[in-house]
C-alpha cells in the first residue's frame, strides 16, 4: 500500500505543481506565507496536529494524496519551518522568532518568478 501510495502521491504532486507552480507555494498558503510562531513553555504543550495541519491534510487527500494525516503533516510543517514549536526557553525559539521579525516572506507569482529566472521556490526571503 505504501509503494502504491508513493506512486499516487508523485502523480498528485505533479498536478499540484501544475496548478500552483511549485509545491512550496501550495504548502505555505496554509499558514498565510509566514511561519506560525508558537510560545510553548513545556514540550507537553506541543500538539500532535493543528487546525492548519488538519486543513492541509484534508486538502492533500482531496487532491489524491495518501498517508498524509494531520499528525504527519504537522511534523512536516515543523520540519520545513512552517511552525516554530521550540519551547520558549530553547535558544532556537528566540533565534527563529528574531529571524522571522527581520525577514518578510512574500509570495512571488509564478509568472513573475519565471520572468526573473528564480529557482523553484515561489517564496522569497527579502
Amino acid at each position: 500500500m505504501k509503494i502504491e501510495g508513493a506512486v499516487r502521491n508523485a502523480r498528485a504532486l505533479l498536478k499540484v505543481q501544475e496548478e500552483f507552480g511549485d509545491f512550496d507555494s501550495y504548502c505555505w498558503r496554509f499558514v498565510g506565507g509566514r511561519p506560525k510562531l508558537n510560545r510553548w513553555k513545556t514540550t507537553r504543550e506541543i500538539p500532535a496536529s493543528s487546525p492548519e495541519s488538519e486543513t492541509f491534510s484534508k486538502d492533500l487527500k482531496r487532491r489524491g494524496f495518501s498517508f498524509v494525516g494531520p499528525t504527519v503533516i504537522y511534523a512536516y510543517m515543523q520540519a520545513i519551518g512552517m511552525v516554530n514549536d521550540h519551547v520558549v526557553d530553547c535558544f532556537r525559539h528566540g533565534q527563529i522568532s528574531k529571524a522571522n521579525r527581520e525577514q518578510i516572506v512574500a509570495q512571488v507569482p509564478v509568472k513573475e518568478r519565471d520572468r526573473k529566472g528564480r529557482g523553484k521556490t515561489a517564496l522569497s526571503w527579502q
